[in-house]
């Protein structure tokens, strides 16, 4: 790996394309590293999780509406889209935006927290319903990828745009553009311009994960990704982009991010040094925003322990900065704390997912988010018995380097009427590579067939697991089977209003 310093230059400079982090991003989308053997296999895990939750939120009205725009735009030679026959086919660009939906919408695939947020299962989408497109195989797929995950891992590493209150998607718009680059083979300069393309397009502020949360939420990391997809089309066309989009004086790190006085460490791989960043991500075992997926399995055990919940006077959840005021009450949220809130503010307070694990030792992606759980009077009460408090302990480990050493989890403080203490902490999640029962093959086709059930047959169940597990031989008419395709009685009719398409 070598670290990569970017900062702001004036015009006047005319920094090299060779010293943008752009073009170095580009450099590693175009090379010829080898593939390593366990990232591979983690591609198709996270395959296997993309499919298992876009189809669990096959009619959720997000996804609906997703799938109905994409079915606007057919295209004989097209992609796929989750959930229909493969013979139904839409322009690439529209597939990844249902798709991407669909995966985003219930908050339950994979994770990578550093000094910003992302979920780089995000990437997936696009990058398979290009290669769909363009008729590429499996290892073409995987290439793209694994240059995806590897490009928003580290920049996720080295930017953080929360604090600058930007959505994480503006990492996830540069790291599609690179991996379609090393998905179609493209040359550097092709994919340098459509990095900066991507990346321009794709900010936006957090206000899409504040306050009260809308279905928004599920479409704007698809949006990134079609954004990214008509990038590099346009690029392949001979555009080119603003430039150098990271370092200009009055582009992003300049004017959208800390300012000209500040200096970024990214790391990458060598030019052809394999890339393994999709190792150091993480997928959820909970329908839940990731840091709180070690607080539910803490309440889960807790849950054994304390007979009567009525008996507690206050709960106190010490924890990092960024779950404190992201989830916790440090982001001064009052629909985090609100009964009738959306299931999207929901998934978003810490407060009441941890209220509604410990009364029911369980947590499930629909039944606890029903309006009526939510409103449970003892969940309610419960709930507003709940504080977070911002620990540097917590914050030190949320940001330490080392993969083995990072912890999302917390320190819970049950204080009960009758003046005794029950006081726990969980560093990460049972299903983190580093807790009580890590995530491997085994775990991601169970929680497949689980989120599945019903929607699918058996037989379209063995089918896609036997084809997506079969990756690396696929040829380019066998990726259509990378899509799972649900029984007709399962698709509800759910209208979604006049609209242009």
């Amino acid at each position: 790996m070598r670290n990569i310093k970017v900062k702001v230059h004036p015009s006047k400079a005319n920094l090299k394309k060779k010293d943008q982090l752009a073009w170095k991003i580009a450099e590693i989308s175009s090379d010829k590293a080898k593939l390593n053997k366990d990232a591979i296999e983690m591609v198709i895990n996270r395959i296997i999780d993309n499919a298992s939750v876009a189809i669990a939120s096959y009619n959720r009205k997000p996804v609906v509406s997703a799938r109905q725009m994409a079915l606007a735009h057919p295209r004989k030679n097209g992609a796929n889209v989750f959930g229909l026959n493969p013979k139904v086919k839409v322009d690439c660009e529209w597939a990844a935006w249902a798709n991407g939906t669909a995966v985003r919408e219930l908050d339950y695939h994979d994770t990578f927290l550093a000094a910003d947020y992302s979920h780089p299962g995000d990437n997936i989408p696009a990058i398979l319903a290009v290669a769909q497109q363009k008729g590429c195989n499996g290892l073409d797929l995987i290439r793209g990828i694994l240059t995806g995950y590897e490009v928003q891992v580290n920049l996720v590493k080295g930017i953080c745009l929360h604090e600058h209150k930007i959505d994480h998607i503006a990492h996830l718009g540069p790291s599609v553009a690179a991996g379609l680059g090393s998905l179609l083979k493209l040359n550097t300069e092709t994919v340098y311009q459509s990095v900066q393309q991507a990346l321009h397009t794709t900010i936006s502020t957090r206000q899409s994960r504040k306050g009260e949360i809308s279905s928004w939420k599920a479409f704007a990391p698809a949006h990134a990704g079609k954004l990214a997809v008509e990038a590099v089309d346009r690029c392949m066309r001979g555009e080119g982009a603003p430039s150098p989009i990271y370092e200009g004086e009055d582009s992003v790190i300049a004017y959208v991010l800390s300012g000209p006085g500040k200096k970024y460490i990214v790391p990458l791989p060598k030019v052809n040094e394999p890339k393994k960043a999709i190792l150091e991500t993480y997928t959820k075992e909970h329908s839940a925003e990731y840091q709180s997926q070690a607080l539910i399995d803490l309440a889960r055990s807790l849950n054994k322990k304390i007979k009567n919940l009525n008996n507690i006077k206050k709960i106190t959840i010490e924890t990092s900065h960024h779950t404190h005021y992201v989830i916790g009450t440090g982001a001064n949220d009052p629909q985090k704390m609100d009964p009738y809130a959306s299931r999207e503010t929901l998934d978003h307070s810490i407060m009441y997912i941890f209220a509604v694990a410990l009364e029911d030792g369980s947590w499930h992606h629909v039944k606890s988010y029903t309006p009526q759980r939510a409103r449970r009077k003892s969940t309610v009460q419960l709930w507003q018995k709940i504080v977070t408090k911002e620990n540097k302990k917590w914050t030190k480990k949320y940001h330490n380097r080392d993969p083995k050493k990072k912890c999302f989890g917390g320190k819970v403080i049950i204080k009960m009427k009758n003046g005794s203490t029950i006081s726990e902490e969980i560093n990460v999640a049972d299903a983190h590579p580093a807790g009580k029962r890590p995530f491997g093959r085994k775990e991601y086709i169970n929680k497949f067939k689980v989120l599945t059930d019903n929607f699918i047959s058996k037989k379209e169940s063995q089918r896609f697991l036997k084809c997506v597990q079969n990756l690396r031989k696929l040829k380019s008419k066998d990726l259509k089977g990378l899509n799972v395709e649900i029984l007709p009685k399962m698709r509800k009719r759910i209208k979604t209003g006049k609209s242009i398409f």
